[in-house]
């Protein structure tokens, strides 16, 4: 695969202004390049610094911040957060400097590149380095797959690039040739990756990681073409329908199962386990996880830890959508539109009564079963609607899922709750969904992915089949055919609240549909009207609470901006604009459409 030198253009600014040549500068302190190559441990301790950099890998370690907010700070239609997300309002304004484009946000990158420029000082044979290059090479993808998303069309630069270099003023290379050159990192990062299966946890990259990666990118990249392409937006690839990289997806996704089934090796976790679906996401140590693919570890002893567990009590400043619950199906497998089961949505207790039990582990119920602390035998009663907004729940559909209840945690301020980056289940999902769209999917794969996650969770009766798919009449994407359809839902439903959501609409183009003139709805309010043991500031905020005229809970009501729903430009808000100042000084740097 053809390879595609290009500079960081990012760092025009300090290649004009500035005179220590910050291009050349050595990434980090106190490196002497004549000193410092010699060894493979050298190599082993400098890309030890890209796990703890949290522009390559997200932590959670701030104040309120966690993998179940991103999704409802982003502005997704399923995940609300207590304020309405300005960018899918279509307030953005193109920023002067900054904005996802400084100096800071290519460090990373640069960081990298001086590793692949250096790491062939050390004299030792490949088979001792190249786990370490494999490494590096995977953290580029991760770097560059992060810029993609943010603003599309992007500079690559493979290796540091001087100050006089006449790449520097280059134009941008176009997203397929950027995404065909993260697929070219990823492909040599699997080749040089160790296994897992079979070993031990180590908490280092292995080859089931990079393949988990190259299927998600290339299943982003390859739905992101088709539907912008169908739609003919501003952001479609010109001869480009996406097969090549929904086929890339498709290859990965099932290399990874083939793996799995030979090795017992990922696999699902807490298959058949009573709420197995909820104790997935609150684990401390996942290095006997069969599902866990990568995560992040936290430790008292050694003075990393994050507040989750305290933010998590009160909603976390967000709640499930009405729209996100009514995803859920029934046991039979039957939407609720569908299915006699359907209790209705009156109380929490009806909303989740036979339905996928996924919806009782993601959501808090008034059930005496979910806990608000262990220590104390706290139950959830109400949702927290009475504590300041940064803190609370926004709809009333509290988040349970990703909630530990360890109360000690809490009062330290010191949780430890592990950081799950990848796992199993979303590659199920990107193998379904990439054969579906490359009109290949078959009986076989559908019992492999959406009913190997269904029956995780013991919805036996309601299994997916091919030949007898009903059509939901409230199907989200009426222009897909259902099984299409279904395997949307599936991924909204396993992968709730976990950072993908608005991913998924902007590559599916469908912001349209999903998010203009929407505006967010929550649960039925009057369910808590003169609720037993209810607090008086509880039924106070629940008096002011806004509705609407169905009485459901609409969080964005009380905004004026707000009143048609969202503003999302869909001419322009797909992507992130470049500041003015990188346009200034490269003529050949391109704003992205409508800005």
């Amino acid at each position: 695969m053809k390879r595609y030198i290009y500079v960081l253009l990012g760092l025009f600014m300090l290649v004009s202004c500035s005179k220590d040549g910050f291009l050349e500068r050595k990434p980090l302190v106190n490196i002497n390049d004549a000193d410092y190559w010699t060894s493979v441990n050298d190599l082993r301790l400098y890309v030890n610094s890209f796990y703890n950099d949290d522009g390559l890998l997200p932590s959670r370690r701030a104040w309120g911040t966690g993998p179940y907010t991103i999704d409802a700070g982003d502005g997704s239609d399923a995940n609300v957060p207590f304020n309405y997300n300005r960018r899918m309002n279509g307030e953005g304004t193109v920023p002067s400097s900054g904005g996802g484009w400084s100096i800071s946000d290519w460090t990373p990158l640069r960081n990298i590149n001086y590793f692949i420029d250096n790491y062939k000082k050390v004299v030792a044979p490949f088979k001792d380095v190249q786990q370490y290059v494999g490494e590096a090479l995977f953290f580029r993808s991760i770097f560059y797959y992060d810029k993609l998303r943010k603003f599309g069309a992007l500079p690559w630069a493979s290796t540091l690039v001087g100050t006089g270099s006449e790449l520097l003023f280059s134009a941008r290379l176009p997203r397929n040739q950027v995404v065909d050159s993260i697929l070219q990192d990823l492909d040599n990062a699997i080749s040089y990756l160790p296994e897992r299966a079979g070993g031990s946890w180590t908490g280092r990259i292995t080859k089931e990681v990079a393949l988990a990666l190259k299927a998600r990118v290339a299943l982003y990249e390859g739905t992101w073409e088709k539907y912008h392409g169908l739609k003919n937006t501003p952001f479609k690839v010109d001869g480009s329908d996406g097969t090549k990289f929904l086929t890339a997806a498709a290859t990965a996704s099932g290399d990874l199962m083939a793996m799995g089934e030979k090795n017992g090796y990922p696999r699902l976790d807490n298959i058949g386990v009573e709420n197995g679906y909820w104790l997935l996401f609150n684990q401390k140590d996942y290095a006997s996880s069969k599902e866990v693919l990568f995560w992040r570890k936290y430790s008292v002893a050694d003075q990393v830890t994050h507040t989750w567990t305290r933010y998590s009590i009160n909603g976390s400043g967000i709640g499930l959508s009405k729209d996100m619950v009514e995803s859920y199906l029934c046991l039979d497998g039957k939407p609720i539109a569908l299915s006699p089961l359907y209790a209705g949505d009156r109380t929490l207790k009806d909303v989740v009564k036979n339905r996928d039990p996924r919806l009782n582990q993601t959501i808090n119920v008034d059930d005496n079963k979910h806990v608000k602390w262990y220590a104390t035998g706290q139950y959830f009663t109400t949702p927290t609607i009475e504590v300041n907004g940064a803190n609370n729940t926004s709809t009333g559909y509290q988040v349970y899922k990703g909630h530990t209840g360890d109360f000690a945690e809490n009062n330290a301020a010191q949780s430890t709750q592990g950081y799950v980056h990848f796992r199993f289940a979303e590659v199920l999902l990107i193998h379904a969904e990439a054969k579906a769209e490359l009109g290949a999917l078959t009986q076989s794969d559908i019992d492999k992915t959406i009913n190997a996650l269904r029956l995780r969770v013991g919805m036996s009766a309601g299994l997916l089949q091919l030949a007898n798919i009903a059509t939901d009449p409230n199907q989200e994407f009426p222009s897909l055919s259902p099984v299409l359809n279904e395997i949307r839902r599936e991924r909204k439903v396993e992968l709730a609240a976990e950072w993908y959501r608005v991913d998924d609409l902007f590559r599916w183009a469908v912001a349209d549909e999903k998010i203009v003139g929407k505006r967010p709805l929550g649960a039925y309010k009057k369910q808590w009207e003169n609720y037993p043991g209810a607090s008086a500031q509880f039924n106070s905020a629940l008096a002011t609470l806004p509705v609407n005229a169905d009485g459901y809970i609409d969080p964005f009501k009380p905004y004026s901006v707000m009143n048609n729903g969202y503003r999302f430009n869909v001419g322009r808000d797909y992507l992130l604009p470049i500041p003015t100042n990188e346009l200034t000084l490269n003529s050949k740097l391109k704003q992205n459409p409508g800005w």
